[in-house]
Order: C-alpha cells, then structure tokens, then sequence
C-alpha cells in the first residue's frame, strides 16, 4: 500500500467518524446542541481540512473529485431510453 493511499484511508476514516459522532450527538429540533460554539467550529474545521487534503491528493493522483449534489437537483446528463435511439421518423401529413 502506498503512502498516499494510506493517507487518503485515513482521512477518509476520520471523515466518517467525525460525521457519525455529530450525527449520534445532533439534538432534536428546538433543543439546545450539547457541545459548545468553539467545539462546533472545531470540528467544522477538522472537516475542512480532511476534505482540502483530500482534494489535494486527489489531483496529485490525477483523480476526478465527486462533487456532492442534492436530491432533487436536476443531472447533468439526460437517460434516453434505447427505443428512442435511431433514424428520425419523418413527418406525418396532416392530410
């Protein structure tokens, strides 16, 4: 195993530690956070970091980062079914 490769296994597993604990320790609506404000923008940070590191290793490698996208985001890229692929139909007359 490589060093960067090593490098990126670890971030990666921070990552999701780090995101699993503010996932266990996220209150309920309406309810007051348990960890201070300082703590908060910590870990903000820590996450920051992780992921500029694994962007930087990611480009050294020559690999194409994953940008996050939302749910209802409409793709890039259009799915056309196989029956739609081929010659054009030409028009009908209305005749």
């Amino acid at each position: 195993m490589s060093e960067d490769s090593k490098e990126r296994e670890i971030l990666f597993t921070m990552r999701k530690v780090l995101s699993a604990i503010i996932r266990d320790i996220t209150p309920a609506p309406g309810t007051r956070h348990p960890l201070t404000d300082q703590t908060i923008q910590d870990v903000r940070m820590c996450l920051g970091l992780i992921t500029a590191r694994e962007r930087e290793l990611a480009e050294d490698a020559g690999i194409k980062q994953e940008m996050p996208y939302y749910a209802d985001e409409k793709p890039a890229a259009t799915v056309v079914p196989m029956e739609q692929i081929g010659r054009s139909k030409p028009p009908e007359d209305d005749n």
